[in-house]
């Protein structure tokens, strides 16, 4: 998953960028409306952590913007008002939640957490396929119950998969949310990964769909397309 921390407060920014890094996601960041708004205008991001007090441009109008542009990523904003119309404005302007500062980076990560699994249309923080269960609270893989160790990028492709289960995924996509803005992409090495991720999973829930991509679906619901073919 690929998030966007759009703050000015440059520790805040660092501390919020370190922690959701440590949760496993990849992030972009931004200490300006202006570079926030082009950044979510122009990059793919599952899900986007906004403050609305930036300079050069407000919070709110960035994602207005973002909004009349039809970007439909899930927005949490930030603010230090406490005033009940600065909040309502926020909703208004598009977002699906707030955290009022100071605040605890968990409850950020937990609300994010909500965000992304009400986008993908999961209701709990454990995403199941077939015998493979993820912890996606925990970053925690296991198939019939015993714990499988991924890597962060392993981890980060089976949880995006899994949010979009049943869904076929192509290979630009998965780079694109799998990657952060300055990383050099090459799709050729999803192939790579989603090979080891099978090999140690020793299930095969991950289905490639030949010239689209892959399908994260239980074992008996679908065949790799490669073995019909």
């Amino acid at each position: 998953m690929r998030l966007l921390v759009v703050e000015d407060d440059a520790d805040l920014n660092r501390l919020l960028v370190n922690a959701l890094k440590e949760a496993g996601y990849v992030v972009d960041s931004a200490r300006t409306g202006e570079e926030g708004h082009y950044l979510g205008d122009t990059e793919p991001y599952d899900a986007v952590v906004l403050d609305l007090g930036l300079p050069e441009i407000d919070g709110v109008t960035v994602l207005e913007r973002w909004r009349k542009a039809g970007r439909t990523m899930p927005v949490l904003i930030l603010t230090a008002r406490d005033r009940w119309s600065d909040k309502v404005a926020g909703f208004d302007a598009g977002a699906d939640d707030y955290v009022t500062k100071p605040f605890y980076t968990e409850e950020v990560l937990a609300r994010l957490r909500a965000l992304l699994r009400r986008a993908s249309g999961h209701a709990t923080s454990e995403l199941d396929c077939g015998p493979v269960r993820i912890d996606t609270r925990a970053a925690r893989v296991t198939v019939d119950g015993n714990p499988i160790k991924l890597t962060s990028l392993e981890y980060r492709l089976l949880a995006y998969l899994a949010h979009h289960q049943g869904r076929v995924v192509s290979r630009s996509e998965l780079v694109e949310h799998l990657y952060d803005q300055d990383f050099d992409r090459d799709s050729n090495t999803i192939e790579v990964f989603v090979g080891r991720i099978r090999k140690k999973l020793g299930v095969n829930v991950i289905h490639t769909m030949r010239g689209l991509g892959y399908r994260l679906a239980p074992p008996d619901e679908a065949e790799d397309l490669d073995a019909q073919r």
